[in-house]
């Protein structure tokens, strides 16, 4: 039968003991992780959040805590009362390796049934198991070490924003559907039927109101929610570091957030980083990596050689060119061992997976390179690709011939796959800005020109004159930062001007009637005096499971969705009682089936 503590109140955490606690009387309270009966001694290791520490019970010991000792089990919740002595066989795997409590009271809180699987640090467990008993996997240290390193990322980017002037302001959780990119999540209204709120997406909109309600500095750690598929580093609800500043420009936010970065390495991991970051146009980025978000850790850069094969006798590339595209490569040095023809197949099958049409390629591992379009060479031109791309003997080289849009992408994501197959990446964080970003991208399919960004993103001023005549031309005041291949954040300075802001509407060929539906309230605040400012959303799930090292999200949040949306432990989302929907006013249809 559980007992209670009566009398006892914890005086220290499982992890804290050390040889300076020696001689002390101490009670701890945690579960059992396990119990060693040696039949004239019993040994308990008791574990709580911060770590573990032995209870020790001998002969000595009160018969009947003895006997208690003796009916212990893996995760019984105990509460122990003792005297801090000194460990005769020391354990140098654990902090408190040292020393051991010698019990004199013992209570036993909580029995428990067998665990569906051990709560060990190491375990290799179904991951869909481990989910759906989420309780149980958060005892264990790596998981718990993780969550506990959110809660000190978060606390020093708010003591960071605090010394900086910010305010922390919380936004609805209940607001008004506007485009932001992704599908809302919906909430349906019991008194206005037929009418929904939507779960925030950001709080963009709330947060330039409160720029112009004249607040300046406005900090929040928002909830965020996005109704899009899932995949390793995105959840439907999510935490952003949230931020908006007045009466700033570009770089004031840029040094700002290297401020953060730079305080929050120090805090958490006593890593000194060297600021100011790198800055590089998104063109940049797009021309010499394939990506808005490169990781530069490591080189392997695309190299256009468009103008070296466009009069070649092998029609795809020459092809590719004349359709407008370009062709272009990547040079995985010493790789001609890893990168056999077998592994470049399925490389070739890879790139198809996303776009390309295939992969051509010369692999160097005779005197004479190999190479898979060498018939349609003249003599000379492979040597000269080749020296001009810098291959040597031992290298493979890969290429993608089609439009950019296939090109670089393609040879991005190709770049990572090779440069994880090589092992060539290194343990280092390397931050990078991509500013400069297009405001308008082209979409074929709708045969127009399409923004990029939120509508109240900022065009640079010497811009302004081509949102009428060249689109192509506009350039946003919009940066992101990110990390080692990771974007961690996005912002932009906002328009403030209701003039601009109302040509920005109608270069998104938005028509009076959505601008009113959509965004009535704020183009009216904005007629009331609205501040220049800007600011950016900072991903708290993304930046912590960088820092920790994890694989997923889902190993830096406490209970995660799995890649259907949702939660195996509570088994959401999950049908409600029709008398809940009679009151909202709402029923479903259920689909046909054959």
């Amino acid at each position: 039968m559980a007992e209670f503590m009566t009398g006892l109140k914890r005086t220290n955490y499982c992890g804290e003991l050390r040889e300076s606690h020696v001689g002390e009387e101490v009670i701890l309270c945690g579960w059992v992780q396990k119990q060693r009966d040696l039949g004239q001694l019993v040994f308990v290791d008791l574990r709580d959040r911060t770590g573990i520490t032995q209870l020790a019970f001998d002969d000595s010991t009160d018969r009947e805590i003895f006997a208690k000792a003796q009916s212990l089990r893996s995760e019984y919740v105990v509460c122990a009362k003792g005297t801090v002595r000194e460990r005769s066989a020391k354990n140098k795997d654990i902090p408190t390796g040292d020393v051991e409590l010698f019990v004199t009271d013992l209570r036993l809180l909580s029995k428990a049934e067998t665990t569906p699987f051990e709560i060990v640090d190491d375990l290799n467990t179904n991951e869909e198991l481990r989910l759906r008993y989420r309780y149980l996997d958060l005892r264990r240290r790596p998981l718990q070490n993780n969550i506990m390193m959110r809660n000190e990322i978060s606390k020093s980017a708010r003591d960071y924003f605090y010394e900086n002037g910010f305010i922390e302001i919380e936004t609805p959780m209940m607001m008004k559907s506007t485009p932001e990119g992704a599908r809302d999540y919906l909430v349906p209204s019991r008194i206005h039927k037929g009418c929904f709120y939507a779960l925030p997406q950001s709080p963009q909109i709330y947060k330039q109101l409160l720029m112009l309600s004249g607040f300046d500095r406005y900090i929040q750690l928002a909830r965020c929610f996005r109704d899009e598929d899932l995949r390793a580093d995105r959840q439907p609800e999510f935490t952003q570091i949230d931020m908006e500043l007045s009466f700033v420009d570009v770089d004031d936010i840029l040094t700002l957030n290297e401020g953060l970065m730079k305080r929050i390495w120090k805090d958490v991991l006593g890593v000194e980083l060297e600021t100011p970051f790198e800055r590089m146009s998104y063109k940049e980025a797009m021309e010499r990596f394939g990506s808005d978000k490169p990781d530069i850790r490591f080189g392997m850069e695309i190299q256009n050689i468009s103008e070296l094969v466009k009069d070649c006798d092998f029609g795809v590339f020459a092809g590719a060119i004349s359709a407008g595209g370009s062709v272009r490569a990547i040079v995985a040095k010493n790789a001609a061992a890893t990168l056999t023809r077998k592994e470049i197949d399925k490389l070739t099958e890879y790139v198809r997976g996303i776009g390309a049409k295939g992969l051509a390629f010369v692999r160097w591992v005779e005197d004479a390179p190999s190479c898979s379009f060498a018939k349609f060479m003249k003599e000379g031109e492979l040597e000269n690709i080749l020296s001009t791309l810098g291959a040597e003997k031992g290298d493979v080289v890969l290429f993608v011939a089609d439009k950019d849009n296939i090109t670089l992408p393609t040879l991005g994501a190709l770049r990572l796959t090779v440069a994880k197959k090589l092992d060539i990446i290194p343990d280092v964080y390397k931050f990078l800005w991509i500013v400069d970003f297009p405001f308008f991208e082209y979409d074929d399919e709708k045969d127009e020109w399409v923004a990029m960004h939120h509508p109240f993103t900022m065009p640079r001023e010497e811009c302004l004159e081509y949102l009428d005549t060249d689109p192509s031309k506009v350039i946003a005041k919009a940066y992101d930062l990110t990390l080692n291949g990771v974007e961690l954040s996005s912002g932009s300075i906002r328009i403030s001007n209701p003039e601009l802001q109302q040509k920005m509407f109608r270069a998104l060929h938005m028509t009076d009637e959505e601008i009113e539906a959509k965004f009535g309230f704020l183009v009216d605040a904005y007629k009331y005096g609205a501040p220049p400012h800007g600011g950016m959303g900072l991903g708290l799930d993304r930046l912590t499971m960088i820092i920790c090292g994890a694989d997923s999200l889902r190993d830096v949040t406490a209970f995660p969705k799995v890649q259907n949306a949702s939660e195996l432990m509570s088994q959401c989302p999950s049908p409600v009682e029709k008398e809940n929907l009679d009151v909202l006013g709402l029923s479903i249809i259920k689909e046909a089936t054959e």
